[in-house]
């Protein structure tokens, strides 16, 4: 499935629509960014010739006043399970792997949002596409979904083996400059981080969040320089409030 410009678009078996015009306005300087986004804007990075990295999508579901009143635009993040083998107790977007039957990557985060946070796609109108992210350490080819959540509905994990937590963070929380600052990975890598109550985010989603941030003008001016071990980083969080279910603001 591909978006052309900033028009209506339609998978080759008639699956759901990228309907840019549908936005809300708060939404309109992400929308119109998107189809003009250079994917090293988003810290991509190419994959390597010899590998075949396999499809995958997320979705990344904007709504507004979620954690309550008057708290204006959020998007929605899950934490993983602690006792999974992979990424344990790590935030991100509902997604995952492209299977033979979805109809793009429309399709495949939409299925795994239903599966894994219970989300009802009737109420979900999928605005832009982002172009295709190589994540390195899974091999994943990944396709970011930007939907708005015109009629929202109580999200909470599916299965607690999976997923431990869901959360509506508004994009507000997500620009203070108080919960903003760089992780170290043991690796060498460096990049952004998010402090949420109960979640670190960090790695791909927190890389992709400082992107939308800054491509829908909601980024505030903050510390690139504070930089920290990321173990240290857990312990910040795990020193606050862990939610339980759907996260209330």
């Amino acid at each position: 499935m591909t978006q052309e410009g900033r028009g209506r678009t339609q998978s080759r078996r008639g699956g759901p629509l990228v309907d840019p015009a549908q936005g809300p306005g708060w939404l309109s300087r992400l929308i119109s960014s998107s189809g003009r986004v250079d994917p090293a804007m988003l810290a991509s990075v190419p994959p390597p010739s010899e590998d075949s990295p396999r499809p995958a999508a997320v979705l990344v579901l904007f709504g507004e006043d979620g954690a309550g009143p008057g708290t204006g635009p959020d998007v929605l993040l899950l934490r993983r399970a602690d006792g999974l083998t992979h990424h344990p107790g790590q935030v991100g977007f509902p997604g995952g792997v492209a299977e033979p039957s979805d109809d793009g990557p429309i399709e495949v985060a939409l299925r795994e949002a239903e599966e894994e946070v219970g989300v009802l796609r009737q109420g979900i109108t999928p605005v832009a596409l982002l172009p295709e992210l190589y994540v390195p350490r899974s091999k994943f080819l990944v396709t970011p979904v930007l939907a708005h959540w015109s009629q929202p509905t109580p999200v909470a994990p599916v299965d607690y083996g999976e997923t431990s937590a869901v959360a509506r963070v508004p994009l507000g929380h997500l620009a203070d400059s108080t919960n903003r600052f760089q992780v170290r990975h043991p690796s060498g890598y460096v990049g952004p981080a998010f402090l949420v109550p109960g979640m670190l985010v960090w790695g791909f989603t927190a890389g992709l969040l400082s992107s939308l941030l800054s491509l829908g003008g909601w980024a505030e001016p903050w510390d690139a320089t504070d930089v920290r071990d990321l173990a240290d980083a857990w312990r910040e969080v795990d020193s606050g409030p862990t939610p339980d279910g759907e996260a209330t603001w």
